[in-house]
């Protein structure tokens, strides 16, 4: 029995360790919201403000990766936290799930900034 749960539980820390690692926090910075890396944040004009949930999957999602959230994460101010298809925690200002741009490969970059007129930076 006990065999048996060394792997399971290995497993389960192991997505614990992954989800952690990959959770963002966000800032104001030049006048925009950026994540801890600097990259440029954006919400997508099909989310609804306030429906706990983002549009944005599969195919979507790889161009749009969600920003993410700690699974101990708590909402605080204009940031809240929505739960994806996946289960997964992401953050929301004012209610809109916020993403970035697989494009911007550097701090600062905006190249989604109203990219096919319904991705939009965030400014605080």
């Amino acid at each position: 029995m006990k065999t048996r749960l060394i792997p399971i539980l290995a497993l389960s820390l192991m997505a614990m360790v992954s989800t952690l690692a990959q959770a963002d926090m966000l800032k104001p910075a030049g006048g925009m919201l950026v994540n801890s890396a600097g990259m440029t944040v954006y919400t997508f004009d099909k989310d609804v403000a306030g429906s706990g949930k983002s549009t944005c999957n599969g195919p979507c999602a790889a161009l749009w990766p969600a920003v993410l959230a700690a699974t101990d994460a708590k909402p605080e101010g204009d940031m809240s936290i929505v739960t994806r298809d996946d289960g997964a925690k992401q953050w929301a200002y004012k209610g809109k799930p916020v993403y970035r741009y697989a494009s911007d490969t550097k701090s600062g970059d905006k190249m989604g900034d109203n990219f096919k007129g319904v991705w939009h930076v965030v400014k605080p």
